[in-house]
């Protein structure tokens, strides 16, 4: 069976495309910082007939995070698909303007974004381009191309983590690995601040299964 790994894999974004793959014959890894909730993500995917499996890991930790999609690609038989989309809550995130900023405001969302997405490419790009095949998928704020300034801090890593994965979608083409960007412009889920555009993780998750089969996008940019 083909297998995808989803690092910050949760309830929303991240079980939808669990689903999503899984409904496909995929074999499904999730990674994340909390065990409990990942067990329970795997119990709900394995009620549904889903091969799934959980591996504990902050993004933060590289090593750890190294450590536990090899650890995924033994059970499985390797990744042939790796979902990168970590998520804070607001409540815990610090957000300035521009203006505002200062370069330890930008650090730890480097951290978070940019650095544990590279982190997570290296565990899993050298067995992709030595099979000649295989998708690397990016999670983003849709900040990343259309920036707010009440988020200038945010948005200037999610801008490093997009051009970095255009540039590595470039890098990898005529290999066979295919590298993609989903940058979100809506608030996933029914709960988001008034006047704001929603959607559905169900209504997004497809859009992951697109990038993987047709392989002709670098970015998607999800708008209302």
């Amino acid at each position: 069976m083909p297998s995808i790994a989803i690092v910050g894999a949760g309830p929303g974004m991240g079980l939808a495309i669990a689903r999503t793959f899984g409904s496909h014959g995929f074999d499904v890894a999730l990674v994340a910082r909390n065990r409990d909730k990942l067990n329970d993500l795997v119990g709900r995917l394995e009620a549904e007939g889903i091969t799934a499996a959980a591996f504990p890991a902050d993004v933060l930790d590289h090593d750890a995070l190294t450590q536990a999609l090899k650890d995924a690609a033994t059970r499985f038989g390797g990744i042939d698909v790796l979902e990168y989309s970590p998520a804070g809550s607001l409540e815990s995130t610090p957000l300035t303007a521009p203006s505002e900023t200062n370069p330890s405001d930008v650090q730890w969302a480097m951290d978070f974004l940019l650095y544990g997405a590279i982190a997570a490419t290296r565990a899993v790009l050298p067995a992709m381009r030595e099979a000649g095949a295989g998708t690397l998928l990016y999670t983003n704020g849709a900040g990343s191309v259309d920036p707010t300034p009440m988020l200038g801090n945010l948005n200037a890593a999610q801008a490093a983590l997009r051009n970095w994965v255009l540039s590595l979608h470039k890098e990898l083409a005529d290999t066979g690995v295919q590298a993609a960007h989903v940058a979100i412009g809506v608030w996933v889920g029914t709960d988001g601040p008034p006047g704001v555009p929603t959607a559905s993780a169900e209504e997004v998750a497809p859009l992951y299964w697109d990038l993987h089969t047709q392989r002709d996008n670098a970015e998607r940019v999800v708008t209302r």
